[in-house]
């Protein structure tokens, strides 16, 4: 929100007070109170008729420093609040002279009680950021209402990322960012996934702790200045230390939640009814057959909303005239063709639905402050709000759930969650702004137990659109409702890996697109990025995304990249382990694996697959394709070309290809098998090893999907020769080179280490 009009001025009717200076400081062993009086004090006169500011400053955990600033300090917090994983004890504070210190990790805080106020953020010597004359305040606009505010500065040449999902520019320079839980599309400022933290490329993360509507000026009011405020008395903001992305999101996820690790399956090929199409059991035999038939490997079947009777969303019951046998159906879907099932579901129940009067009676429906139930037309008729802040509500709601995982459901496609109202009483009390955003967390909780319960707790897996912090620990979220074009592509992946930076580690999109029907062309690239995302789905809105139905083409391009993704299951998954053991996601911000290289600061249409290989869809029917290749020397995992870096290039691709690029010194392991995600990825990997350097050691842990332990290989380079050792593998492996000419054959270990020449020929 702006407050100012250009740089001297305020806005009609608005007051701003800004801390000027420290009035008094008083420090404990872990923390700071510092008093910040909002006009210089040079009498005691000056004291009178004047706010003064508390701040208060301490560490949650390593490497991360809070700071709350509080004008008036007598509103009881009602709730909701971000469920944090802190630690006492985790900042130390020290003085010299008029300097006050705290520190905690790598990062601390510096003030100079006789200097005008500035908290300056410190990484050893240098100064990361700082928050100075109008970093620390707060306003009041013509209508009386009231906003606390902070502001840290922005460097020269410093870069913005993250604040959830959102499909604006990646770098978030120069924009306005409301937090605030929105159904706008992929095409809009609006988000389905609103996150209070954003990365930097200067070392360093700011989260937020509010749950409600945060709004951002970044660069866009003050341009040397990052600004956040919230409507009401107080505001607390975590400056937290990396010094690298990685680090930084390693910390945020640390405190905010790691992501649950998917099961292998959920890494395969789902397919979908789509949302208005017409389908009844018939159909959806006519689609599993003709994958089958064309030798398309499918995982998952998902329905989508007209698994329900119309009018009646949610109540959880098949439309009998269209499914008149769910449990048969379920059971013959399985056990015919290997496929787990996911449904539609959302928090919203229709008046039709005798579920209404049942919540209803047991108030468990959010209500409006004459007590009545809260109800509107939009989306399902009548509809109301199940309550999740009521314990009650929660077990109801959990109950319908459980009772169709007993019928075979094995997840659950968590819709909606964003169009929440703030002029309802909640069951708990809570604050309905507050609550706005963060009803998301509730639901997907709620139904994320659920599946813990009756799956265990390594088969739980959602398909969720809407989330807030915290909302990484239930994946996987996918990215709502897109056109069904090559702009819509682009800004979907601008979105995923804004969302990345912003602590989730698991995404998807629509392939084809959601609303309208691709060409050919558009589905068949966006197949090639589907299937390259770290989840698959085929969804469209009034159309099928059957690949037959866009042409031959289409079919073998499916057939093709699918199968590529199951050989490298036991490299996604890998991958997948770090997402969930550190926060890093599976689809990477070029910026996070190569921060070093300013080349790769703004790339948004690009992105590293795992850390070692690099995915540049096309975004364009013939081409050309258009990426950046960081240093060093890269292999085509495709066609074995090998391309140097660093620098721009610019190539045609046909459908059947696409940039594809392994890192230099990498190993990749591919699986043996392509029928399917779930196999012993050990048993027969082929080790793919790109241009390692004279000297190194590089370590692949090939991880089981049963959670045995992994096999390991370590792969090292003596001069002329390439010698990979094996620790657990179960059964046969086999080792690639990559040179200049492509890849070479394939030498199979005839023990537990194979050493080669680097013309790829078995060494004696």
């Amino acid at each position: 929100m702006k407050f100012t009009d250009g740089y001297w001025l305020m806005r009609d009717g608005v007051r701003a007070s800004f801390a000027k200076e420290v009035a008094a400081v008083h420090p404990e062993a872990d923390r700071l109170t510092l008093h910040a009086a909002v006009r210089p004090v040079r009498r005691r006169g000056d004291t009178l008729n004047s706010p003064l500011l508390t701040v208060d400053c301490y560490s949650p955990a390593e490497g991360v420093i809070a700071v709350r600033t509080t004008h008036h300090a007598g509103a009881y917090d009602r709730g909701p609040a971000f469920e944090l994983a802190t630690e006492t004890g985790a900042g130390t504070t020290r003085a010299d002279g008029t300097v006050h210190e705290l520190t905690s990790g790598g990062l601390t805080l510096r003030v100079d009680t006789e200097r005008p106020w500035q908290l300056d953020f410190a990484a050893g010597d240098e100064t990361l950021v700082t928050a100075g004359a109008r970093g620390t305040g707060f306003v009041t606009d013509a209508d009386g209402r009231h906003y606390t505010l902070g502001g840290l500065s922005l460097g020269v040449g410093e870069l913005i990322y993250g604040l959830g999902e959102r499909f604006t520019p990646f770098t978030k320079n120069g924009q306005t960012v409301d937090v605030w839980q929105a159904d706008g599309g992929t095409a809009s400022e609006q988000a389905y996934k609103n996150v209070p933290f954003y990365l930097t490329n200067r070392g360093y993360g700011v989260f937020v702790n509010h749950p409600g509507k945060v709004s951002y000026e970044i660069g866009s009011e003050a341009v040397g200045q990052v600004q956040f405020s919230v409507e009401g008395q107080s505001i607390e903001y975590m400056v937290i230390h990396g010094p690298t992305p990685k680090e930084i999101l390693d910390r945020y996820t640390a405190l905010t939640g790691r992501p649950a690790l998917p099961p292998a399956w959920s890494f395969g090929l789902w397919l979908s009814t789509s949302f208005t199409t017409d389908y009844d059991e018939a159909t959806v035999n006519r689609f599993v057959r003709g994958m089958a038939e064309r030798d398309i490997p499918l995982s998952v079947f998902h329905f989508d909303c007209f698994w329900m009777r119309e009018y009646q969303w949610c109540d959880f019951t098949w439309d009998p005239a269209v499914f008149p046998d769910p449990e048969g159906m379920l059971s013959r879907l399985k056990d015919e063709h290997g496929l787990r099932i996911c449904v539609w579901i959302n928090p919203y129940i229709a008046q039709k639905s005798p579920l209404f009067a049942e919540a209803k009676e047991l108030g468990h429906l959010v209500r409006t402050a004459s007590g009545d139930v809260w109800q509107w037309d939009l989306w399902q008729a009548g509809m109301g709000l199940v309550d999740f802040t009521n314990p009650g509500a929660r077990a109801w709601f959990a109950d319908k759930l459980r009772a169709l995982t007993d019928q075979g459901v094995d997840c659950f496609k968590t819709d909606f969650g964003e169009r929440i109202p703030t002029d309802v009483v909640w069951h708990d009390g809570s604050d309905p702004e507050r609550m706005h955003n963060y009803y998301t967390q509730l639901y997907n909780a709620t139904v994320f137990e659920v599946l813990t319960e009756a799956k265990g707790v390594d088969e739980a897996v959602l398909f969720a659109r809407s989330a807030t912090a915290g909302g990484q620990q239930f994946p996987v979220h996918w990215g709502g409702d897109c056109e069904s074009t090559f702009g819509a592509m682009a800004e979907s992946l601008r979105g995923g890996l804004s969302l990345g930076l912003s602590g989730f580690g698991f995404w998807s999109h629509d392939i084809g697109g959601f609303e309208g029907t691709p060409t050919p062309a558009v589905f068949k690239r966006w197949v090639q990025f589907g299937l390259l995302s770290s989840h698959s789905r085929l969804h469209g809105s009034s159309s099928y995304r059957v690949p037959w139905d866009y042409d031959e083409e289409a079919v073998a391009v499916t057939r093709d990249f699918t199968r590529l993704k199951h050989r490298l299951m036991p490299y996604l998954y890998g991958a997948a382990r770090e997402a969930h053991e550190h926060g890093t996601p599976v689809m990477r911000a070029m910026l996070l694996e190569f921060p070093d290289d300013p080349g790769c600061h703004t790339l948004d249409r690009q992105y590293m697959l795992g850390g070692d290989i690099l995915v540049a869809p096309v975004f364009t029917e013939t081409g050309p394709a258009e990426y950046y290749v960081p240093a060093g020397t890269w292999t085509h995992l495709l066609s074995g070309e090998q391309v140097t870096g660093p620098g721009w290039r610019r190539e045609h691709f046909g459908f059947d290809s696409l940039p594809l690029l392994a890192r230099p010194g990498s190993v990749v392991p591919f699986g043996a098998r392509d029928d399917g995600p779930v196999y012993d990825w050990a048993d027969g990997v082929t080790l793919r090893v790109h241009a390692p350097q004279d000297g190194t050691e590089t370590v692949t842990r090939v991880p089981r999907p049963d959670g045995a332990p992994a096999a390991t290989f370590r792969t090292s380079r003596s001069g002329d020769t390439v010698t990979v050792r094996a620790e657990g593998a179960p059964g046969p492996w086999h080792v690639v080179l990559a040179g200049p000419g492509g890849y070479g054959a394939p030498v199979t270990a005839d023990g537990d280490s194979v050493t080669l020449t680097l013309d790829g020929t078995q060494a004696a």
